[in-house]
C-alpha cells in the first residue's frame, strides 16, 4: 500500500515499499509561481533527512529542495530539465523530482501524514 508523507518544509515523500518518490507539495508550488528551472540530485547521491537535495526556480524565486527521509538516489525525473512546469501542472504525479531507496524508516515518524500536512498549511 502507498503511503504519502509530508515535511514542513513542503517536500512529499510517496513511499512504496522501501522506495520513496520525493517531490514538492501543490502548496509549494502554488507558492513559487510557474516554475522555468530545477536542479536535481544525482544518480547514487546518498541524502540525509532534510539535507539539501535540489533546487526550483520560479518567475518568483529561487528555494532549495530539501530531502524528507535519508537514503540513495537511484532514479531522477530526466522530464523535469526539458518541461519543468510539469511541477506546477502535476506536482504530486507527473512532477516528481526523484526517487530514493530509504535507508532508515524510521525518519517517517518526523513527517506529516496527508490529514495533519494539511492543518498545518491551514495555520500558515
Amino acid at each position: 500500500m502507498t503511503k504519502i508523507f509530508f515535511s514542513e518544509d513542503h517536500e512529499y515523500v510517496r513511499i512504496d515499499g522501501a522506495i520513496g518518490t520525493v517531490g514538492i507539495s501543490d502548496y509549494a508550488q502554488k507558492a513559487l509561481g510557474d516554475v522555468v528551472y530545477v536542479e536535481l540530485p544525482k544518480i547514487g547521491d546518498k541524502l540525509v533527512q532534510g539535507g539539501q537535495a535540489g533546487v526550483v526556480e520560479s518567475v518568483k524565486s529561487a528555494s532549495e529542495v530539501y530531502s524528507p527521509v535519508s537514503g540513495e538516489v537511484f532514479e531522477i525525473n530526466t522530464a523535469l530539465t526539458g518541461d519543468p512546469a510539469q511541477i506546477n501542472q502535476d506536482p504530486l504525479g507527473k512532477g516528481w523530482f526523484y526517487k530514493i531507496k530509504i535507508s532508515n524508516e524510521n525518519e517517517l515518524a518526523a513527517l506529516k501524514n496527508e490529514t495533519a500536512y494539511n492543518a498545518y498549511i491551514q495555520s500558515l
